[in-house]
């Protein structure tokens, strides 16, 4: 299981030059990867941040977690994916998701049939980037195009996907999920065995990527932070889309999925995790003070040491 980094804490900052000092520190600390989360509504470009971090940053996956596809005709998404990996030097790994209801929403669009929105989206999404045209119509998208350029290189695509439907569609046409907020249980019970048979059965020769995110923190008062976990991150508890991974999983909160506590009971959840069949853990350090902050950081990059 290969440890990456999710700097999406830093998304609200708005800022590309701390998220350019976060990535540099992950190379440099060993970390394999780094991913950026785009809000529907935050103003902030995640492939625009990429393609600009990696011209200083080598070495790193860089990837979204996730897009969201409703707003961008999959033609648009596209371009852009294809052009952050050329800028990126074919390092870069295209995190997308249906994001929700209530989020889409505050843009005025629909969120009706959202499975039938997922195929359709791939149905041009993939040609697109893997020979650089085109030409479907479905019942709400419609493409009929050719890139200028044969793409090269695909970039790597994963989906956000959780439910099975979503799940089924992610494993037979991409190259795997990204995931947030799901536990060991559910991830080994549910996730796995699910996106695994559709890549089979689809034919796919590699087995799927299943990218994890979770909070990761080291404290000797993991109650009251997985408290304040769940208090600020209350929101993903009433999304029915997590809330169904919580029942799954046997909780009630985000917090409790986290992974909090000391570095030796750290070392079993992720342990726990990737035999439960993570590939990768994208880590989302979350801390209470400033020596919290330091000892999750460093007690992740001793456990990349020892991997």
């Amino acid at each position: 299981m290969k440890i990456g980094l999710n700097g999406t804490g830093l998304v609200q900052t708005a800022s590309i030059d701390l998220i350019q000092k976060d990535v540099l520190q992950a190379h440099q600390e060993g970390f394999s990867s780094y991913w950026l989360a785009e809000h529907p509504s935050g103003g902030f470009d995640a492939l625009t941040v990429l393609a600009v971090v990696a011209q200083s940053v080598k070495n790193i996956e860089l990837g979204t977690a996730i897009i969201p596809t409703f707003p961008r005709h999959p033609m648009v998404l596209a371009g852009q994916a294809l052009t952050t990996q050329s800028a990126t030097g074919d390092r870069f790994t295209l995190g997308i998701g249906l994001s929700h209801q209530i989020m889409m929403a505050q843009l005025g669009i629909g969120f009706d049939k959202p499975i039938r929105h997922l195929r359709e989206y791939l149905s041009i999404l993939m040609p697109l980037l893997e020979t650089g045209k085109v030409s479907f119509k479905g019942d709400t998208l419609s493409c009929d195009a050719q890139l200028f350029k044969r793409p090269d290189k695909r970039p790597g695509v994963v989906v956000a996907a959780l439910g099975p439907q979503a799940l089924r569609v992610a494993g037979a046409r991409t190259d795997g999920t990204t995931l947030a907020w799901v536990g060991c249980k559910t991830v080994k019970e549910h996730i796995v065995p699910t996106i695994a048979a559709a890549a089979s059965k689809a034919g796919r020769s590699r087995q799927p990527r299943i990218i994890a995110t979770l909070p990761v923190c080291v404290s000797d008062q993991a109650k009251k932070v997985k408290s304040r976990i769940s208090q600020t991150m209350a929101l993903y508890a009433q999304l029915p889309s997590y809330k169904a991974m919580f029942e799954r999983e046997g909780v009630n909160q985000p917090g409790d999925v986290a992974l909090v506590g000391s570095k030796s009971q750290l070392e079993d959840q992720l342990s726990g995790l990737e035999i439960a069949g993570v590939t990768d853990f994208a880590a989302s350090i979350f801390s209470t003070s400033k020596d919290e902050h330091l000892a999750t950081r460093e007690f992740l990059t001793d456990y990349i040491k020892k991997k």
